[in-house]
């Protein structure tokens, strides 16, 4: 993971902290719902950037004889966990929350105690938003944001920017429950607010989980480098035809190639040797990310006839 994702992950961490302290502060003063879930939502936050830090540490951990690739799936996994917390901490308990409110109403004391509470959470949270939003843009390079976030290899950057968005989004929604409990005198607007937060959170990580889920169980790299491993396969004169470019990230700056190429009939074993070392020299050359290369010479008729078996299975 890049110095500015990680920059991004302990800006979330020191924000989070301190706004969740005056939220749960504000929430035992005024005794609102709203505030009370925007802590908890806090709170899950904070400890979501401490798991990210967590799997970023686990994830620089070198190969050994049990992981012959190394660590570096275990960002992908403590991502996924982070969407799990965020579903059943941070929604499931604001929905909870709101829930117990809507049924044991109570009218809000202090209100403006929320209001600024409210208010200087809104900025510490846009501070972080805007600082994810800035490395996520950077990073995105010419993709659109969505395609970004799909083609992505590194989660760590879109997850703090989806909890920055959900908290920026929760934070409104519980402005205008105790707004509109203390100017219409309906209560029940702050137990509203507090369902409305824990659904924005369940819905996050939904789509959290599914993003980081293909990452966790394997995914290929993108096009473009499978496309231009593809190429500079095709662009050695002893290669007949290109097989298959089968590739698999290990972890955000980890790919693990597996290719199957005919050669000639006519060069030699010693040269074959060669052209691989060469291959593999040229391929890592152009795509740095790409550690671990293994290469298979195979006759294209019995590669057709081995994957049509494979489908058979």
């Amino acid at each position: 993971m890049s110095t500015g994702s990680k920059k991004v992950i302990f800006a979330a961490l020191i924000g989070n902290a301190l706004i969740a302290i005056t939220k749960f502060i504000a929430a035992m003063i005024t005794g609102s719902s709203a505030m009370m879930s925007e802590g908890i939502h806090s709170l899950v936050d904070t400890g979501n950037q401490v798991l990210l830090l967590h799997g970023l540490n686990q994830a620089k951990k070198p190969a050994d004889e049990h992981f012959p690739f190394g660590h570096g799936k275990e960002i992908y996994f403590w991502s996924f966990i982070v969407a799990i917390l965020i579903f059943a901490l941070g929604g499931g308990i604001s929905i909870y929350e709101g829930i117990l409110h809507l049924f044991n109403p109570a009218p809000i004391s202090n209100p403006l105690v929320n209001y600024i509470v409210l208010g200087i959470a809104i900025l510490f949270e846009g501070g972080a938003w805007y600082f994810a939003l800035r490395e996520f843009s950077r990073a995105k390079g010419k993709w659109g944001y969505i395609e970004a976030v799909q083609r992505a290899k590194d989660p760590s950057v879109f997850v703090v920017l989806f909890e920055d968005s959900a908290a920026m989004l929760g934070l409104l929604v519980a402005f205008l429950g105790v707004a509109l409990s203390q100017y219409t005198g309906f209560v029940y607007f702050d137990g509203i607010a507090s369902i409305l937060i824990g659904l924005i959170l369940i819905g996050t990580a939904i789509w959290l989980a599914y993003e980081t889920k293909s990452l966790l169980i394997g995914e290929s790299a993108n096009q473009h480098v499978v496309k231009g491993i593809r190429e500079i396969l095709r662009a050695s004169p002893v290669i007949e035809q290109v097989n298959e470019v089968l590739t698999m990230h290990m972890g955000p700056d980890f790919i693990l190639a597996n290719l199957s190429v005919d050669f000639k009939n006519t060069i030699t074993a010693e040269l074959v040797e060669q052209v691989i070392a060469s291959l593999d020299e040229n391929i890592k050359q152009a795509y740095p990310q790409v550690k671990r290369i293994f290469i298979e010479a195979e006759k294209a008729s019995g590669h057709k006839a081995n994957a049509k078996a494979r489908l058979a299975k």
